[in-house]
């Protein structure tokens, strides 16, 4: 007698793997499409899924203490910008975890201080420094224009206006010119030291190469950022208490898209 093709399997089978595989990882970083840029923050809203209030609420504490860093006098920025990639290691630490199939927990925040502290530190510090290198440029033009007006003693012209107006703009142009190169370096740098083991000099070239691999996609993500940032506005900002940790999170569901393949 054949067997009941209906009857229940003898064997126990295995429940499938929820979490999502390791894949291999690519150096300095793979092009993807144009696309991916509205998936990075689909993944990351994925990734949060049932954690969700978890996540909303490490972040919010992630942000508060930069919050609160801003209100201690002279120091208080120099403090926020040294350690903030140390929190976002965490935060990526605790992303990584939820990936494999774990909770995220308060903790997770603050596993950069255990682990690649000197390295995250020192993105720190270069971010620092390349904040520091934009102020200078930015007083140093904008200080020569309006000292050569103050110098010359007479009540500023409409062309002397119009020549102002000119100058904060070229300025402001400058400063663009460094920072987006700047950004580039470290907007992976975290990840890659506490995920990908990186040093810090090749971390910033990684990111970088990474980053310029995927001029589109971003320009995508920073499109919908705009879009999704001026909803989240509209409610009294209130939407941002969503919003600020799907985008932080997209950090790096960026960062597996383009530094892993399966």
């Amino acid at each position: 007698m054949s067997a009941d093709p209906y009857a229940p399997p003898r064997n126990r089978v295995a429940d499938p793997d929820a979490t999502l595989p390791d894949g291999a990882f690519v150096p300095g970083g793979r092009g993807v499409s144009a696309g991916r840029g509205w998936d990075w923050i689909a993944d990351a809203w994925r990734l949060m899924g049932p954690q969700r209030w978890t996540f909303i609420g490490v972040l919010v504490l992630y942000w508060l203490m930069f919050l609160a860093a801003s209100y201690v006098p002279v120091l208080g920025g120099f403090v926020a910008a040294l350690f903030a990639p140390v929190l976002l290691g965490g935060v990526m630490l605790g992303c990584d975890a939820v990936r494999r199939g774990e909770q995220l927990e308060v903790r997770h925040l603050f596993l950069g201080f255990q682990r690649h502290f000197g390295k995250l530190v020192g993105v720190g510090a270069i971010s620092l420094g390349l904040s520091i290198l934009v102020v200078i440029v930015m007083g140093a033009i904008i200080g020569a224009s309006f000292g050569t007006m103050m110098l010359a003693g007479a009540e500023p012209s409409p062309e002397d206006i119009v020549g102002m107006g000119t100058t904060i703009l070229l300025a402001a142009l400058v400063a663009m010119a460094i920072s987006i190169p700047a950004y580039m370096f470290l907007w992976f740098a975290s990840p890659l030291i506490v995920l990908g083991g990186l040093d810090v000099g090749a971390a910033l070239k990684a990111s970088f190469s990474g980053c310029l691999k995927n001029v589109l996609p971003y320009l995508v993500w920073g499109v919908i950022v705009l879009v999704l940032a001026i909803a989240a506005t509209i409610p009294l900002f209130l939407g941002w208490l969503l919003l600020a940790p799907v985008l932080t999170v997209s950090v790096y569901t960026a960062y597996r898209d383009i530094f892993y393949k399966a």
